[in-house]
C-alpha cells in the first residue's frame, strides 16, 4: 500500500511539473507562423490557461490549455474540443453537441480565413464552456463562457451584408464646333437635346460642361475659345429646360487634346465641349 501511495504522489508531481513545464512556455510563446487563425488561437488558449492556473489554481486545465496553445503557436489546426473528452451532465450534450456542430460548419465554412480572430474566440469559449460545464457549479463562469460563445457564433454565421452596386458612369456627351467658332449648330443642338431628355429621364441633379479647342491659335485665344464653347453649351441647355444652378462650366484651352496634334495643326476633334451627365 506505501507503494502505492508513493507512486500516486509521485505521479502527481510529475503531472504537476509537465503542466507547469507546458504552463510557462505558453506564457512567452509568441506565434509567429503559421496562419491569422493559429496565431488568434495562440492568444485565446494562453488567457484560459493563464486565468485557470493563477485566478482559479486550476492546474489540470491549464495545463491543458497551455498544450492547446502551444500546438496552435506551432502552426496546427487545433479542433474545436469533443465533449466526449469531458464528463459532461447529460442534460447538457444535446445543446452542447449542436453547438458544436454549428461552428465546425462555421470553422470549415471559411471562417478561419474570413474571420480569424472571432473565429479563435468562438472556439476558445466553446472549449471554456465546456470546461465550466464539466465542473458544473460555476454557474457564472459556465454564462460567461457560453455567451460569449453564442455572440461570436452568431457573427461568424451572419450572411455578409450585399455588396453595394457600383455607382453608375456618368454619361458624357461631346458637342463639335467648327473652326474658330462657338454657335451651336443643327448637330450641336442635337446633342444638348438628348442631353436635356436624358437628365429629365434619369432625375439627374448636375451637368458639368468643359469647352476645349485644337492647336490652331496662341494660348491666349484658345483659352478665352474654349471658354466661349463652354458657355454657348451651357445657354442652350438652360434653353431647353435644364435649371441653371444645376449647370457647372469650365474651359481647358488647348492644353487636353482629345487627339494630339502638333502645335498650329486644325483637328475636328479637339474643337469640342465635352458635357458630363451626373
Amino acid at each position: 500500500m506505501k507503494a502505492l501511495r508513493l507512486l500516486a504522489v509521485l505521479g502527481a508531481v510529475g503531472f504537476l511539473a509537465a503542466c507547469s513545464t507546458d504552463l510557462d512556455r505558453i506564457r512567452t510563446t509568441e506565434a509567429s507562423g503559421g496562419t491569422p487563425f493559429t496565431q488568434a488561437l495562440t492568444t485565446e488558449y494562453r488567457d484560459l490557461a493563464v486565468f485557470e492556473a493563477d485566478e482559479m489554481f486550476d492546474w489540470r486545465d491549464a495545463g491543458y490549455y497551455a498544450r492547446r496553445g502551444l500546438a496552435a503557436a506551432g502552426g496546427e489546426v487545433v479542433q474545436p474540443e469533443d465533449p466526449a473528452n469531458r464528463d459532461l451532465p447529460a442534460d447538457s450534450l444535446g445543446e452542447i453537441t449542436d453547438v458544436r456542430g454549428r461552428l465546425l460548419a462555421a470553422l470549415d465554412g471559411g471562417a478561419r480565413d474570413n474571420k480569424a480572430a472571432l473565429a479563435a474566440r468562438a472556439q476558445a469559449r466553446f472549449d471554456c464552456w465546456l470546461e465550466q460545464q464539466e465542473e458544473n457549479f460555476q454557474y457564472d463562469h459556465i454564462s460567461a463562457c457560453k455567451d460569449e460563445l453564442l455572440a461570436a457564433l452568431a457573427e461568424l454565421e451572419a450572411a455578409p451584408a450585399p455588396a453595394e452596386a457600383p455607382a453608375p458612369a456618368p454619361n458624357v456627351y461631346l458637342v463639335l464646333f467648327d473652326f474658330d467658332k462657338s454657335n451651336i449648330n443643327d448637330a450641336a443642338q442635337a446633342v444638348v437635346n438628348q442631353v436635356v431628355a436624358d437628365f429629365a429621364a434619369n432625375k439627374s441633379t448636375a451637368i458639368s460642361v468643359t469647352g476645349h479647342t485644337d492647336r490652331s491659335g496662341s494660348d491666349a485665344y484658345n483659352e478665352k475659345l474654349s471658354e466661349r464653347r463652354a458657355d454657348a453649351v451651357r445657354e442652350a441647355l438652360i434653353a431647353a429646360g435644364v435649371p441653371a444652378e444645376a449647370i457647372t462650366t469650365a474651359w481647358k484651352g488647348e492644353s487636353e487634346n482629345a487627339v494630339p496634334t502638333a502645335d498650329g495643326v486644325k483637328e475636328q476633334a479637339n474643337r469640342r465641349a465635352e458635357i458630363i451627365v451626373q
